[in-house]
């Protein structure tokens, strides 16, 4: 049995949602709506207009669309929102007057203003009992606490990755996928934490994009090391392009020339393609030394 649905997001570069679009059956991306969810009513943008998918594919309370914003549902969300900046200097302060070891990076005010979200960092539990109670006095609204991590710290703050683009997280990335050590090794990046690391600290998360592509090409390459003939003489291979699918080749008269990897013979048995060759107890130690971690 197929439903209508919606989806919905609440912020840029986040999660879709969906919902029941009830009387609601001309909304079209772009329309700003009203809707209940575990925390309140949020106003959001619809991305998704009505379509049917099957009942089967939904998981939970499928709840529905309450109706269209207003103009003034959105100017109370305009004008909450210029009040950010004040609450969280205000939230900073009290923070700094209890001496509470925990980072808060920002404010968001529901578009209604009934509920005020602080988002921080910390690096082990606080208890912010008091300062709970204490905002709830200064600002007259509901007062939520969320605590984070670094990667979520650099979606909500922004900034330019050292590609000199807006950061991925915060303008399309609606989720993080786990990136790991081996991924860089398996570009032929240096394993610099310096150069592997994004402007949260952890591992690049563009490193995940091409991965399985670099795994996908080197697996029909020749490694590093093995002794190949080539139109110009033999020679041994110093480093491998997966993007252009050449390798470096040492010819024995010590010239170095760079060689399409479809046009290379082996030279002695077990030698000629990376998926013919087992590779050394070296690598191999390599690999299981390998985890999916981020750099710290």
């Amino acid at each position: 049995m197929a439903v209508t649905v919606v989806g919905v997001r609440f912020k840029r570069a986040s999660k879709v949602y969906y919902f029941d679009p009830g009387g609601l059956t001309d909304l079209k991306p772009g329309d700003e709506v009203i809707v209940e969810t575990s925390r309140g009513r949020e106003m959001a943008r619809v991305v998704i207009g009505p379509r049917p998918v099957d009942e089967s594919v939904i998981t939970g309370e499928l709840k529905p669309i309450e109706r269209l914003a207003t103009p003034l549902d959105r100017l109370q969300s305009v004008r909450h929102q210029r009040r950010e900046a004040q609450a969280l200097r205000r939230c900073r302060e009290m923070v700094a007057a209890q001496n509470l070891p925990m980072k808060v990076i920002a404010a968001e005010y529901s578009y209604d203003g009934s509920r005020l979200t602080f988002s921080f960092t910390a690096e082990k539990r606080v208890d912010f009992r008091e300062l709970v109670r204490d905002l709830a006095k200064t600002f007259h609204a509901r007062i939520e606490l969320r605590q984070v991590g670094v990667r979520d710290e650099a979606k909500i703050l922004g900034g330019l990755g050292t590609c000199g683009h807006e950061l991925c997280c915060r303008t399309w990335m609606t989720e993080f996928s786990p990136v790991s050590i081996k991924m860089a090794k398996h570009q032929g990046l240096p394993l610099s934490p310096m150069e592997i690391s994004g402007q949260c600290g952890r591992l690049l998360c563009c490193l995940a994009f091409e991965d399985e592509h670099y795994v996908r090409v080197k697996a029909g390459l020749p490694k590093v090391g093995q002794v190949v003939e080539t139109s110009s003489g033999t020679g041994r291979i110093l480093s491998v392009n997966a993007l252009k699918e050449t390798v470096s080749v040492e010819l024995e008269s010590g010239a170095i020339i760079e060689v399409p990897a479809d046009e290379l013979r082996g030279k002695g048995p077990g030698v000629a393609r990376q998926s013919e060759a087992a590779p050394s107890a070296t690598a191999a130690a390599d690999e299981d030394a390998d985890v999916d971690a981020d750099l710290s």
